[in-house]
């Protein structure tokens, strides 16, 4: 199918997966690329108000949490993808379920289904730790084994609640001008309930 600049339409990508596995970082890493190339972008999602308005002229639209959208949301998705073969714009998706399980108006679902579809696993503990290092050595931090631990062991385990765990120990560990240990990250959080 051909777009109104004479170029092959991108096929839509849509993600399914559990909590956890990283669709919606996924989806603000499409639209952060697209920003990086020039390109205006935008995300919605079952948080965002219909009816939804993306910027004129858009290159890429992301929606999250499909499984949630409510009939209005539903209704301005479809319009996404209405806009985006007129343009020529890509279309990334994520949901908890595959396009053939979403509660969804059928036109909707059948968009959503129509390119690639792929089905995305959380981290293995191998895995969530190699990622907590990188970011930690990206930022000059250094996580020992036993803080890795205390941070596995007593927090939720999926990527997204760990990594907001790291900015908060991160930045306590900044303000207080000491490294990452067992007892400054229990004194900070001895702190956050006290507070």
């Amino acid at each position: 199918m051909l777009g109104a600049d004479g170029r092959a339409d991108p096929p839509p990508a849509y993600l399914w997966g559990p909590a956890g596995s990283g669709k919606t970082h996924l989806l603000h890493a499409a639209v952060a690329r697209a920003q990086a190339e020039g390109h205006r972008a935008a995300r919605f999602g079952a948080d965002t108000a219909a009816p939804w308005t993306p910027p004129d002229p858009c290159a890429c639209y992301a929606i999250d949490d499909c499984e949630s959208l409510d009939a209005a949301q539903q209704a301005s998705a479809f319009s996404l993808f209405v806009a985006a073969a007129s343009s020529g714009a890509r279309v990334v998706a994520a949901g908890s379920v595959p396009p053939v399980d979403l509660p969804v108006r059928e036109d909707l679902r059948t968009r959503l289904g129509w390119g690639h579809v792929f089905a995305l696993l959380p981290l293995s503990e191998s895995g969530v730790r190699s990622a907590l290092r990188r970011e930690a050595d990206r930022r000059g931090a250094f996580l020992s084994d036993e803080v890795m631990d205390f941070l596995l062991t007593r927090f939720a385990r999926d990527l997204k609640h760990l990594m907001a765990q790291l900015d908060r120990l991160d930045a306590y560990s900044l303000s207080a001008q000491r490294p990452i240990t067992i007892p400054l990250l229990k004194r900070m959080l001895d702190e956050e309930g006290a507070a």
